[in-house]
């Protein structure tokens, strides 16, 4: 496996984070090819620290003994059968803390059952309904029936995100980019997590910026707007989405609004 990163990362949901931060496997390489990816200059070539599932079990051992309360793995799906056996091992070897699955969504049934008993937090993105945009803007053929039948065997495996004591344990949380000009379609999405689960908390995303390739595509050249944003915020509540996270459109990424409903927003 090639390894970008493994860091302790604060930036994450409260309930993923806590104080002292979720310890976060970032690996090369992507699924997607998306024209705006902040993260490019991993996703897009290769690289990194090469690992065996032996060497990469005992980065994640490290992370809980330096207190983390859980430990991810970032776009993990392309080595998805070293992922489950590097959690085999962690776990034979005493890691006990809840194992995250961050993944872009583009992902078949078949591939997430092999992971079914190692992988307790499921964290999707869900990032569009529209099937053309999926594949002018990110190369992904078939990618919205792809998230949506991902998200349900997901959500069948581990249900509603389940947090005891401020932390997650357990469960589905769906993270979800606002694009400008709705390119994603954001309403169809947040229909679609309401019908499967109201419990389901949904982080809704408002940082997106025209990097990488963005700027070429005139749609994507520019920043969302407040408006943009806060109308699908209305439109969660609308549908019952009361675990919905939010981000402030108005202020930089290192600055989030304190609360929505009960729920403490994140600084992702």
């Amino acid at each position: 496996m090639e390894v970008a990163s493994a860091v302790v990362h604060l930036g994450e949901e409260p309930f993923f984070s806590g104080e002292s931060g979720v310890g976060n496997v970032f690996f090369n390489h992507c699924s997607m090819s998306c024209v705006y990816c902040q993260n490019h200059q991993i996703s897009s070539r290769g690289g990194g620290t090469k690992h065996t599932p032996s060497s990469l079990a005992a980065v994640l051992t490290d992370f809980q003994e330096k207190g983390c309360p859980t430990v991810g793995f970032v776009s993990p799906g392309h080595y998805l059968p070293l992922v489950a056996e590097t959690i085999q091992i962690s776990r034979a070897g005493g890691l006990t803390v809840p194992v995250i699955w961050n993944s872009n969504g583009f992902e078949t049934v078949e591939a997430l059952k092999l992971l079914e008993g190692l992988i307790d937090i499921y964290l999707p993105d869900f990032k569009y309904w529209n099937g053309e945009a999926a594949m002018e803007y990110s190369l992904t053929p078939g990618y919205p029936e792809a998230a949506c039948a991902a998200i349900k065997e997901m959500f069948r495996q581990r249900g509603p995100l389940r947090v005891e004591k401020g932390m997650a344990v357990s469960g589905v949380c769906i993270r979800h980019l606002v694009l400008p000009n709705d390119l994603a379609e954001t309403e169809e999405i947040l229909r679609f997590i309401a019908s499967l689960s109201t419990d389901i908390p949904v982080s809704l995303m408002s940082q997106y910026n025209p990097v990488h390739r963005a700027s070429a595509h005139i749609l994507l050249s520019r920043r969302l707007t407040s408006s943009e944003y806060w109308k699908m915020v209305d439109l969660a509540e609308e549908l019952g989405l009361s675990r919905t996270l939010i981000q402030d459109p108005d202020s930089s990424p290192d600055n989030y609004l304190p609360d929505f409903h009960s729920t403490t927003v994140f600084n992702g």
